[in-house]
Order: structure tokens, then sequence, then C-alpha cells
């Protein structure tokens, strides 16, 4: 296959912007800045005053055209994203912030960890339906309001001194709709208001429209918006916080054009996927901003360094202490250095208030630099924060790493946060150990059945086989390991194309699979039989009138099970539920037979990493969604294709296009 694009490249859309040198520029020149995502920093120390004061007057003409007033930021409670350096986006699910065996949440397990790596979190995200949306007829608001429990998660996410964003979809158009009077906007608002939501993540959206943000003040006062990528110069005025995903810097670090244009508007730093975080953290760092902590993307483990999560901690440590000095003093981008620290690559920004000066520094080199940095000033005390004491005349910086130097001018009074940032910073030690931290997911072993299979169940016979696998690529990934490693950004054709992969294994007994679905008037019987009742209720049988089976649908797949509640009838039925690869080989025989309507089927390849649960369907269904590819495959499907369907809990897994059939262990000596 032929790419249009090097995946591994940033795009021209994602690459600095160089800013215009020497001169008077025409009105059009600096307009034009207005598109860049980041401003390019002049490799030629003596070309960056003349830098600094384009960067002024860009500054002072854009605001003038755009008629700024900055009243979204005067409002009180929003006054917290100017103060959320580092922002967790996190899977509904994830298993740090949801036991499936306690079946409920576990935010103090999911916060305890974020302190010991991260130094703790100031937001979250809560990601709650993409990519599980659109396998049934549900809608983005579904996934948020039936949700058990979750105002309870974000009272207990608030309790802890966190903001919250809620993530809105706009593409979610081939779902559910509401009722006549209902439309986006009004479910979004609702939406913020009943759960006290602190912020709206606008998923695929650079900004919202006028009318959505004073919808959403009205609902509730202060709310923030985060659009993704890059935010309109126009609209900082009233997007607090913005998205800064698959910005490529500058070979001497740049300058991030909305914090630019507003100290107060926060931006978050990240590219998903990507190993090596440093670029990213380093111009966070040196633009005073934050960063996206995103470790669980969409269903795939993209885990943290330990070196950059040691980096991570030690800056915010420092953006929260010093707050005040990065949002209100006079910031110098690429300060002057001693020409020794240059030419290692290390480079600073400093920021002036009130008798403090601050410079925050960063190490883009390979090597550590131990030497001079600022020339040593004549009087005051000038402080090396992070190793807890007075700077001498050589200063460390880690390879791939940051350091901190706090000047008081004589007469400044010492500020309140310095004595326990001495204290503390010391023991935030930088981390070399840039290693990707893998995880394995892990599938289930089916339990050994004991029962006689079904008279026309159709029997796999035993040994090795070889499968073809046809699947979607999707951002979730399939079995191991992230599908876009390092690459910029996911585009088509590398994003949800048709690709295939090969499969092998070995069956060491023949194993025979149900013929047809399990039905309704059958799930019955199992219910009369043992009493059976599932240890989390919610939405079981949901389409049941009066806990029997609707009249004509008898003979119907049974649906609104979840894994376990299959399992169950398996097990009474002296079988199992199918593996993926089991239900295949079957499947290409060509007997197995598929209920009206069509549904997926469970299988019993059920994986976990420990962050992710998720499970493989076969069979495919008769509802798709139409509108999106963002949305789950839908449509019937043959035999080789398989879905990988990350697991919600709280009983969110059963819905209306899910069924399954048993499977048996057979005697060694069965053939077909």
């Amino acid at each position: 296959m032929t790419y249009t694009f090097d995946p591994l490249v940033p795009r021209p859309i994602d690459r600095p912007t160089e800013v215009p040198a020497g001169g008077p520029v025409s009105p059009e020149t600096l307009a034009a800045l207005d598109e860049a995502k980041i401003f390019a920093g002049p490799p030629d120390p003596a070309d960056r005053p003349a830098w600094r004061q384009r960067l002024h007057e860009w500054r002072a003409d854009a605001r003038r055209r755009h008629g700024y007033r900055g009243t979204a930021y005067d409002r009180p409670a929003a006054a917290w994203a100017a103060r959320c350096h580092t922002v967790a986006q996190v899977w509904l699910w994830d298993e740090l912030l949801y036991s499936f065996e306690q079946r409920r949440f576990t935010p103090e397990r999911f916060l305890a960890d974020a302190r010991e790596r991260f130094g703790g979190l100031d937001a979250v995200v809560l990601w709650h339906a993409y990519p599980v949306i659109g396998i049934d007829e549900r809608n983005q608001w579904d996934f948020y309001r039936d949700v058990p429990g979750l105002a309870g998660l974000v009272a207990a996410l608030h309790d802890a001194g966190l903001g919250v964003f809620v993530d809105y979809n706009p593409w979610d158009t081939g779902t559910r709709r509401g009722g006549d009077d209902t439309d986006d906007v009004t479910e979004l608002a609702a939406l913020v208001a009943g759960l006290g939501a602190d912020g709206v993540f606008l998923d695929t959206l650079k900004k919202a429209e006028p009318e959505l943000v004073a919808r959403l003040e009205a609902a509730r006062p202060g709310i923030v918006l985060e659009g993704e990528s890059k935010l309109p110069v126009e609209r900082i005025e009233d997007h607090s916080c913005s998205w800064a995903q698959f910005f490529a810097d500058s070979p001497v670090p740049g300058v991030l054009r909305a914090h630019w244009y507003e100290r107060r508007h926060m931006q978050h730093h990240v590219r998903r996927w990507h190993r090596d975080h440093t670029e990213e953290l380093q111009s966070a760092w040196l633009n005073g901003v934050g960063v996206m902590v995103w470790e669980v993307v969409f269903g795939v483990w993209v885990g943290w360094s330990r070196r950059d999560a040691a980096t991570v901690r030690r800056m915010v440590t420092v953006q929260r202490a010093a707050g005040e000095l990065l949002r209100d003093g006079e910031w110098t981008p690429l300060a002057q250095l001693d020409d020794r620290a240059e030419t290692a690559g290390v480079y600073a920004s400093r920021w002036e208030l009130d008798g403090l000066t601050l410079w925050t520094v960063a190490n883009r080199g390979e090597h550590d630099y131990t030497g001079p940095l600022v020339a040593a000033p004549r009087d005051g005390t000038l402080l090396d924060l992070f190793a807890g004491g007075q700077a001498g005349e050589s200063v460390t910086v880690p390879a791939r790493g940051i350091a901190a130097l706090l000047h008081r001018a004589p007469g400044t009074a010492e500020p309140a946060w310095l004595p326990a940032l001495l204290e503390t910073l010391p023991g935030l030690r930088h981390d070399p150990d840039a290693r990707f931290p893998h995880r394995i997911a892990i599938r289930r072993n089916p339990e050994p059945s004991t029962g006689e299979a079904e008279p026309d169940a159709v029997v796999v016979p035993a040994g090795p086989y070889v499968l073809t696998v046809r699947y979607r690529a999707r951002e979730t990934g399939m079995y191991q390991g992230a599908p876009y490693v390092d690459e910029w950004k996911p585009l088509p054709p590398r994003l949800h194309d048709a690709r295939t992969l090969q499969r092998d294994g070995e069956l060491t007994a023949p194993v025979a699979v149900g013929a047809r679905e399990v039905t309704n008037a059958q799930f019955a019987q199992f219910l009369d039989a043992t009493g059976y009742r599932p240890a989390e209720p919610h939405r079981f049988l949901a389409h049941w009138v009066n806990g029997r089976p609707a009249p004509g649908a008898a003979d119907e797949p049974v649906t609104f099970v979840d894994l376990d509640d299959a399992r169950a009838f398996c097990a009474w039925r002296g079988g199992r539920l199918p593996t993926e690869d089991e239900w295949q080989l079957a499947g290409q025989s060509g007997r197995l037979r598929r209920g009206e309507p069509a549904v997926w089927n469970w299988t019993e390849s059920e994986h976990s990493d420990g962050r992710s649960r998720f499970v493989m369907l076969k069979g495919g269904c008769d509802h798709r969604a139409e509108g999106a590819d963002w949305y789950f495959d839908g449509g019937r499907q043959s035999a080789d294709f398989s879905a990988k369907l990350l697991l919600p809990g709280l009983g969110l897994a059963r819905g209306a296009t899910v069924g399954f059939r048993c499977a048996w262990d057979l005697a060694a000596e069965v053939t077909p």
C-alpha cells in the first residue's frame, strides 16, 4: 500500500510557523500569524530580541483586530482552568478507575497512582462512549445517563480537588435521537448541569459555536471549554483551554501562539501515540502551560516512561507553587543563557514579577549539562530549586530533563510557597529510565465443559490451525500493542481501512459449537430452572416484558445479557462460550445458523492488561450506525471478521445487538 504521507513525520499543518524578521511588516503578514500553532524559535541568539518584539507586535495587533476583552477569564468559577497543569483523559471503565470484580468506581486507586507517578492531577476528562458507541441505538447521552454511580464518581473527583470535563462527540448523529424538542445542545447542557461538570472537552472540534457557548454558560456558569488542536485566535475569547495535540516544535523551542495571546489560556500538550514525550513536556515547561497524561488511548496501552512521568512530577510541582509568576510575570521566551549552555542544547524562559525572577530550563540534548546557566546576579539570592538551595557557578540540567532557578531581589519578601518547594523538590529526582513500560493483554482461559453437546452442534476437529482474521483498523487496535506507535496523527488509509492478520493455534481436543444462538425461550427456561439473578442487575433482559420474553420474540436470539450471564447459561447447559477462534473455525464450515434479527455473538476471548478489558465479538448484526467512521462496526459479517469491544461495567455491556451460542469440549476420539 502506498501512502500519500509519512505518518512518522509531522504534517505541514502541525509544524511551527516562522516569524518574519526585521523591519516593518504589512497588516496581512501579521494577520497570517494568527494561523500558527507554535511560533518557531530563531536559531541565532542575535535574532531573538527582534523576534520577541515581533511577537509583541502580533499580539497587540491581533487583540485589536479581534476586539479582545478577555471576559471569559474574569469569571470566578472558571479561574481554576488557568491553574490546570495536568489533565488525564481516562476511559470511564479503565481498570484503575473501575473495578469489574467489586462492580464499583475506584477513584481512590486511580488518584493514588497519579499522585505517586505524576505528582497528582488537576483535572480529568471522562471518556465514556467512543469507541463502543454505535454497537446499538444508544446515543452518547445514554452512555452517560445510564451509568449507575456516575454522579458519585464526579463528586469524589471534586472532593479530591479535581476539575471534571465531560466529553462531547458532535459526530454522533446516527444513533437514537431524543424527542422533537431535544437537540444535542439541550442534552449537553442538561448533562453538564446535572453532573456539575466543570468543563466540556470538544472531541474533533477546534471550537464551539457561540450558541453552544452561551447555552452551556447558562446551564453551568463558569463552564470551561477545551477545543481539540488549534483554537482560532478569535475564539480564545470564550474558550479557556485548548488541546495542543500534534504540535511539532522547532529545533530551538518556540512559543505557543494561543498562550502567548492570553496567558490565562491553558493548553495541554499531548502526542497520544508517542513513547518519548520529552519534546511536548519541555515545550509546556518553557511556555508555562500543561500536559495531558493519556496512558490508555481508547483501549490501547501507551504508558509513560519513568523518565517522562518524573519530569511531569517535577514540572507541575513548580508550576502549581509559582503559578502567579507564570500567569502574571513578564515572560521572556528564549532568555539569554551562557553560550556553553546554548551549545549543549539548553534553553530557558524567564518570568519576572515583584522582585522575583524564575527561569524554567530545558535540556534538549542527550547528555547531562553541568555548567553556568545565567550570569550571577550582583545582589540578592539565586536558588537552584531542584537542588533545594543556592545555585553555584555550575548548575546541572539532566539529559532530556528540566531545571529551575529563582532569583529574589534584595528587599523582596520570601514568597509563602518557597520553603515548602525547597523542601519538596530535592526529593523529586530526575529518572533517566526512558524504557516503554509494556503491558500484555492476557486472555481469560475458559473453564472446561462437562456436559453433552447439542446434537446438531458444529464439531471442530482437534489439531493445529491457521486463521486469517479480517478487521477494521480502529484506534482500539486489536490484541497487543499500539496500532500507531510514534505516529503523529492516524489518518486514512492508516485509520479505518480494512486489514487482515494471521492467528494460529492448536485445539488439543475437538470442540462443538452450537449451531444456533440461544433464544429468549431457552434463556427463560434457564431462569426458571436455576433462579439465576446477576450480581449486577442493571439492564438485564431489559427488552423482556414483566420478566418474560415479549410476545412473538420467544425464538429470537436472547440479548441484553453480558458475558457473565452468557457464561452462567452455558454452564447450566454443561458447556461454555466458544473462543473467537473456535467460533471462526465452526463458522467457516458454513453450518452455523443465524437467528433473526442477526446479533453479534459473545466469545470467551476476553482479555485484560490490567487497565483495559476487552472481548472479541463475532458474526455481526443487522444494526449499523451510519454517519461517522467513529462508530462501532455493524452489519452482518463473515465468519472471519472480528470486532474488538471495550467492556463497560455496571451492566452497560448489555444491549440489543449482542447474544451468544454455547460450545462443548468433546472427547479426543470424536470426529466431525
